[in-house]
């Protein structure tokens, strides 16, 4: 009989980061924007690269991930097992994973009214201009930029010790260029 972590896919990838040695007690970060297809996608690919259990979701998900934002994480040879736009409703249901830190990487997101989620975790806005909003033409400069930004703060959040990770450091991560 197949086990909650071999058929839900957020376990799986809980699963997984756990396996792959961080530390024991991998850190859940869940990542939102509004539309789950360009921002919040690359700093799931940041995360995970980084090796924390990262996902993302939306609160108007898209329904597909925006063609720049794979080749733009492939470019840094980051790749996303299972890419897609997903509700943060699914965060907030009894079995889904428990987060350490919720992250909103656009203004909508940060402004709306979220779901609760189990664990009480940190909260944190790291807002980037939205690369899909940039005229067709602008868009592979635009994702790189948003990219380059989020590389930013998902580094400096993967060097902070874990007793370091507190509101005001997250707050100063996300005011970083």
């Amino acid at each position: 009989m197949a086990g909650l972590a071999d058929i839900n896919p957020l376990h799986v990838a809980a699963k997984a980061a756990i396996e792959t040695g961080n530390g024991g007690h991998s850190v859940n970060i869940l990542v939102l924007c509004t539309g789950n297809s360009a921002r919040s996608i690359l700093l799931e690919g940041l995360l995970t690269h980084l090796r924390f259990a990262a996902y993302s979701a939306g609160s108007n998900p898209a329904g597909a991930v925006h063609p720049w934002s794979l080749p733009t994480l492939a470019r840094h040879g980051i790749t996303l097992a299972n890419p897609s736009t997903k509700s943060w409703d699914m965060f907030a249901q009894p079995d889904a994973p428990v987060m350490d830190l919720v992250v909103t990487v656009c203004g909508n997101a940060a402004g709306e009214t979220c779901p609760v989620w189990p664990g009480a975790p940190l909260r944190a806005h790291w807002g980037v201009d939205d690369p899909a909003a940039a005229a067709p033409d602008q868009q592979e400069a635009a994702f790189e930029t948003a990219f380059q930004a989020l590389k930013r703060r998902a580094e400096a959040f993967a060097k902070l010790p874990a007793e370091h990770r507190t509101a005001p450091a997250l707050a100063e991560i996300g005011q970083m260029a």
